[in-house]
This record gives C-alpha cells, sequence and structure tokens, in this order.
C-alpha cells in the first residue's frame, strides 16, 4: 500500500532478463510457435540500468550485477564498458541512487530485509568505501535535497528523535559530520530550497485536508495556505527555481485537474504555466541549474509533453525521429550539454543513449534487458471503459501475440483473462514495458490492468470518486472492466483471475468475498484482510497523515466508523469464499503487516477453506530479491494454469536461493511440493 499523497517515496522495482532463446516471431499465429520465456528472464535482475551522468558530464554511473546483486558501476561516460563497481551490497541490491554534486560519491538508500527502516549511504567513487550516513538505530532516512551550491552535502531526513516525526540534518558527505538544520514535532513534510533552506511545511489537517506553512526564517510558521480535502491529492508543491522567489505547485484548486502553476512568494500571485483537462501534471523537465521550468508531462492513456523552453523542444523532437520508442530523459550534466537518454517501447527492453546537444550526436549506451530483443512480446493497449454510472476507466489490455496477430487489441477468439490490479489505491497503472503482462501473455492470457476511481492523475473528481469506496464502487470498476472484457470477446466468463499487491491484494480478497462467483481464482500479495486492523497498525511515521485514511477509507476513532470497515473488510466475510486463493506475504512488512494474512489464513482454515500461504522472511511489501520474485511467480504461474489452464513452467529449481515457506496449501500446487523437498 503506497503512501496516500504522491509525494510519497516510491522504489522501482526492476523486471528483467538474463539469457533467452531468441525467437523471431513477428506475426506467430500458433501458441506453439512462441515459446516459454523462462521466469529467469522476467524476474531476474537487469543487466544495467538507470544510467546517471556525473555532474561534470565526464562519468556515467549504473546499475549492474555484482555476484548476483544490483549495484551501482561507475566509468568514463565516452568508455563505459570500463565502468567498476563502486559499491558493495550483497543482500537486497540497490534499486536507486543519485550522484552528490561533488561528483565524488554515490548516494542511495537501503533497509534491512524489507522493513523500510531505510538508512542513506555516500560511496566512494576512487575508493570504493561506503559510509552510512545515519547510523543511528531503529530510524528511516530519507534523502530530502542535494544541490549544486553546496555539493559536498546533502539533506537528510531522519526520524531518530520522534518516530512519528522526521527531523532535518545537514551531513557532511565526506565525513558524516550532521547538523539539526530543522526540529519537527508536527509536520508531515518539509519543502526546501537549492540553498538547502527550510521554505515550507506541510501538515495534513483532521479534515482530510492540508495547510502549508511558510518559515519567518526565524523559527516560526505562517500560515501560507490551505488546501481542502477534494484537493489534497491533486494539490501540493514540488520545489523552487533557483532564486528561490518562484515555487512552483500542482494546483486542482478551482478547476479539476492539477495544472502546474508559478507562485511569487513575495506577492502571493500564481499563473499557470501547464494544465490539461483530462490529466494532472506529472513529470516536469527541469534546467539542471536554474531550476526552471522547461516541460511538462501529461498522462492520461500514454504521456505528451507540452514545452514551455524552444531548445528543449526541438532537442525533443529530433530525439523522436532517432530511435523507436517515447525518448525520456533520464539525467542531465550541469552545463546541460550532456543528456542521457532512454527510449521507452511496450514489447521490447529500454535503450539507453548518451546525447551531446551540441552536436546533435546520439551515442547508444546500452538496453537495460538485451535478451528481450528478438522475443515475441505483447503490445499494451490503452483502453477506456465507462463505468456503470458514467466515469471514463483508463485500462490497460495485453494479449499474447499468437492471439492478437493483425495487433488491434482484440484476439481471435475469448481467452482466460487476469484483472491485474495496482497497489495504493492512490497510484495508477500507465503504458509502458511491463513485465508481469510479459509473463502472463506469454502464458496463453488476457491482462488488463485498472484505473478504477481513486487511482491519481486522472484529476480531483476521479480520485475523489473512491472516498469511502473501498469494496463499494471502487470493486463495481472492477467488475465492469470484467463485464466489457466479456462483452468483447477477450475474455472467457468463466475463466477469469483476480490479482494484484497492496491494495490490489485486497481487491483480490474483496473480489472472492464479495463477488464470489466472479472469478475463478485470486492471488493476493502483501493485501490487508480487515480494514481497522490495517489503520490501526500503520507505521509511526505515517500518523501524521492518519486522517487522510480516515476521510478516505473509514474513521477507526467512531463506532460508526469501525462497523463501516468491518462491513468492508473480506476477513468478515471469510465464509463467502467459494473458489481458490493464494497469497503471498513478508514477514517484515510495515505497511501491511504479516498479521493481515495470517488472520485470514487462520479464519479459512477454522472453515475448512482451502487456501495456499507463501511466506517469505527477508522480504516487505512486495518481493525485493529476484530469488524470491521468481520463487514466487513460479508457484503463482502453477496456481493460475492449474484453475485457467494456460501455458505453464514447471516450477523446476526456481526455488533456489529463495528464503520461500509454505506454511499453508504446498500441495495445492501442482509441482510445489516436491520443489520444497529439493
Amino acid at each position: 500500500m503506497l503512501k496516500p499523497t504522491s509525494r510519497a517515496a516510491s522504489f522501482i522495482f526492476i523486471v528483467i532478463l538474463a539469457a533467452a532463446t531468441v525467437v523471431r516471431a513477428d506475426k506467430p499465429r500458433d501458441a506453439k510457435a512462441v515459446p516459454l520465456i523462462p521466469r529467469a528472464v522476467l524476474f531476474g535482475n537487469p543487466d544495467k540500468a538507470l544510467p546517471q551522468i556525473s555532474p561534470d558530464g565526464s562519468q556515467l554511473a549504473f546499475l549492474a550485477e555484482v555476484d548476483g546483486v544490483l549495484n551501482v558501476w561507475v566509468g568514463p561516460i565516452d568508455k563505459p564498458a570500463t565502468a567498476k563497481p563502486v559499491t558493495k551490497d550483497t543482500n537486497r541490491g540497490i534499486r536507486q541512487f543519485k550522484w552528490a554534486y561533488d561528483g565524488k560519491h554515490i548516494l542511495y538508500s537501503q533497509d534491512k530485509g524489507g522493513d523500510e527502516n531505510w538508512h542513506v549511504y555516500a560511496a566512494n567513487c576512487a575508493t570504493q568505501e561506503t559510509r552510512d550516513l545515519t547510523p543511528m538505530p531503529d530510524i528511516q532516512a530519507r534523502i530530502h535535497e542535494i544541490s549544486d551550491r553546496h555539493p559536498g552535502h546533502v539533506l537528510i531526513a531522519v526520524n531518530d528523535r520522534v518516530k512519528q516525526f522526521h527531523d532535518i540534518y545537514r551531513i557532511e558527505i565526506a565525513t558524516g559530520e550532521k547538523e539539526l538544520v530543522q526540529k519537527n514535532d508536527e509536520f508531515g513534510e518539509f519543502v526546501t530550497d537549492s540553498d538547502m533552506k527550510v521554505r515550507l511545511a506541510i501538515k495534513i489537517l483532521p479534515s482530510g485536508g492540508s495547510e502549508i506553512f511558510k518559515s519567518d526564517g526565524a523559527g516560526k510558521w505562517e500560515s501560507f495556505i490551505k488546501i481542502g480535502p477534494e484537493d489534497q491529492l491533486t494539490t501540493e508543491p514540488f520545489g523552487f527555481d533557483k532564486s528561490g522567489k518562484t515555487l512552483y505547485m500542482s494546483d486542482s484548486r478551482g478547476r479539476d485537474t492539477g495544472a502546474l502553476i508559478a507562485m511569487n512568494m513575495d506577492t502571493g500571485e500564481s499563473k499557470v504555466i501547464a494544465e490539461d483537462s483530462r490529466a494532472d501534471a506529472g513529470g516536469v523537465m527541469l534546467h539542471p541549474t536554474e531550476h526552471r521550468v522547461e516541460a511538462v508531462a501529461f498522462n492520461y492513456d500514454r504521456q505528451t509533453w507540452k514545452f514551455l523552453d524552444d531548445k528543449v523542444k526541438a532537442d525533443m523532437e529530433f530525439l523522436a525521429k532517432q530511435q523507436p520508442g517515447e525518448p525520456e530523459v533520464m539525467s542531465r550534466s550541469q552545463d546541460d550539454k550532456q543528456w542521457i537518454v532512454a527510449y521507452m517501447v511496450d514489447n521490447g527492453p529500454i535503450k539507453y543513449h548518451h546525447f551531446d546537444r551540441a552536436g546533435r550526436k546520439l551515442t547508444f549506451l546500452f538496453s537495460n534487458r538485451k535478451s528481450l530483443e528478438g522475443l515475441a512480446l505483447a503490445k499494451m493497449t490503452p483502453v477506456v471503459i465507462k463505468s456503470r454510472d458514467g466515469l471514463n476507466l483508463v485500462n490497460y489490455c495485453s494479449l499474447p501475440v499468437w492471439s492478437d496477430p493483425d495487433g488491434k487489441g482484440r484476439p481471435s477468439e475469448p481467452l482466460p483473462m487476469v484483472l491485474l490490479v495496482h497497489g495504493g489505491p492512490w497510484a495508477r497503472d500507465q503504458w509502458s514495458y511491463n513485465g508481469m503482462h510479459q509473463w502472463l501473455a506469454n502464458r496463453g492470457y488476457a491482462v488488463v490492468s485498472v484505473n478504477y476511481r481513486g487511482s491519481t492523475g486522472f484529476g480531483k473528481k476521479f480520485v475523489n470518486a473512491g472516498n469511502m469506496e473501498w469494496a463499494g464502487k471502487m470493486h463495481d470498476d472492477l467488475i465492469d472492466t470484467v463485464n466489457w472484457a466479456i462483452a468483447e470477446k477477450i475474455a472467457q466468463p468463466s475463466k477469469i483471475a483476480i490479482m494484484g499487491g497492496s491494495y490490489g491484494g485486497y481487491a483480490t480478497l474483496v473480489g472472492l468475498t464479495f463477488t464470489p462467483e466472479v472469478f475463478a481464482c485470486g492471488v493476493d500479495i502483501v493485501g490487508p484482510s480487515n480494514l481497522q486492523t490495517l489503520i490501526e497498525s500503520i507505521p509511526p511515521y505515517w500518523q501524521p497523515i492518519i486522517d487522510v485514511f480516515r476521510t478516505r477509507m473509514g474513521d477507526n476513532t467512531t463506532e460508526e466508523g469501525r462497523k463501516f470497515l468491518n462491513d468492508r473488510s473480506p476477513l468478515t466475510r471469510v465464509d463467502r469464499i467459494k473458489r481458490p486463493l493464494l497469497i503471498g506475504q513478508g514477514a517484515n512488512d510495515p505497511r501491511v503487516k504479516q498479521a493481515e494474512s495470517d488472520q485470514i489464513v487462520k479464519a479459512m482454515k477454522a472453515k475448512e477453506i482451502p487456501v495456499t500461504y507463501v511466506l517469505f522472511p527477508d522480504e516487505g511489501h512486495g518481493f525485493r530479491r529476484p530469488e524470491n520474485s521468481k520463487a514466487f511467480n513460479a508457484v503463482t504461474e502453477a496456481f493460475l494454469a492449474k484453475h485457467l489452464g494456460g501455458r505453464v513452467q514447471p516450477v523446476g529449481d526456481d526455488f533456489k536461493g529463495s528464503s520461500i515457506s509454505i506454511p499453508e496449501g504446498a500441495d495445492g500446487v501442482p509441482g510445489v511440493k516436491a520443489a520444497l523437498a529439493n
């Protein structure tokens, strides 16, 4: 479950590939002509990923394996093949990192076993020595600000003093020396500028809205902006320009979608920079030193850009003509003369390039998953579906390549289908390469990802339509999508599975308890089973945003609210489960505790309802280690094949290196019990 704000930290879970049999199949019309893509290919680590250019433009950093674990490598920009690892993670792998502006250090975060007690580390590129910049016990730390004006320092938010609140420290990267710059006993978040000054503080109000406070520079705060609950998920500040006099915000007040605005901090006057009537402002391209907005992304069914800088527009138009796919700028040198550009497609790997802006020279660097090249991969088709009460649901459909040889997004005959429900719920699905879609489509399933009401990015009316509708109208949207797929002859009515993680796991449990006849089976990954116990067991550092949960899910502090939460909880309807259920859980999950899965498994056992329960002792909210991801998906694949009839790769040795345990129901999935014994 994601933190209920778009400002929440999110971590990139990279789906990737090692080696596969390359098959050229432009328009296969027979499943036999399309080999199974091994799970080791789809769910292993990438070859190389997330390249970033150093501030001076001389070096390239990227993620790649060291002894099977993702680490950061650094080498000359013109000779990336000579790069060497500069970090030494041996367990969970690094998923995100940043260059420090000194050009000498790599900054990254890491937790233990998925507990989300992140520490921030600095790796010296010359010596390969790594320093924990936040060595305090039992804390969570977040990188808050790095700045070209202060290249040797970083601002880090740490909850070492009070677990509910993060103080802001200024830390010297080379030595680890720290200075407390902002004590915090009331705010959920701060906004800082490039001079490393704390400028704004944000507090969630009991109404579910928020209030932004402005610092007077002397330790006091004055009210600056009040945001009503209807705008809270679509209105937020995200930073300042170089002068610190202009604040950039996404702002939906007085409109439906969040427009990007620029606000004068002295006068309070604001102007709209870019807006779209269908989608909220998303990604922003900023000049690397001036911090001036140059382009704004909007994503309804596909991402589009609105350009404010003519030179950037000309370069992006040039890049769009050079390679297949959508170009995206990943990283820029400080002088802005060199870019790292990724080309995104839905049916192949990401291909990274180095772009010399002055010479208009584009040089290929590497593919993130070379073994995908040449495989028969599925296209992802955006589809807008009408809900029963008239909302537009932007969803995405992928089909087995042999079932849709003309590429029109309709199979030659109805297929078994997997309804894939995203987490959050305050998040969204989008068009992209999606490893889950590719895996399931390759196994013979139609796959539909659902942007149900409550999903973000489509304006405040759409996100607020999900308020108090968990297991209500949010679930109706899923059923409406199922009915659409049946009516369009995409899905076989008797062979539809529901599957998802976090909120998607909850939606799976709702599907099997509230509409027990609709789905043939369900796969719940780290999903809550009881909304009251969920809200009462959130991590302490989510306490400042607890009122967002209470106003959008239900209020656990009143008798009426507790009754509502229990009425919307699958745990209270266990006896209605008629179809097979697979549950996956990380023992260290701080968001959806293991107790959420334990209690529904216990209730099902008490009523003699079969269930298969997979537990990983070294995982948290999702399965990050590739060995564990591959193992769980091996179980899932066999489970789906048994109940939907799709193609299956035997479990084989895919439990090797995994911490997988199956406390309940191992004998209910073909091949699993034997694999555990090996």
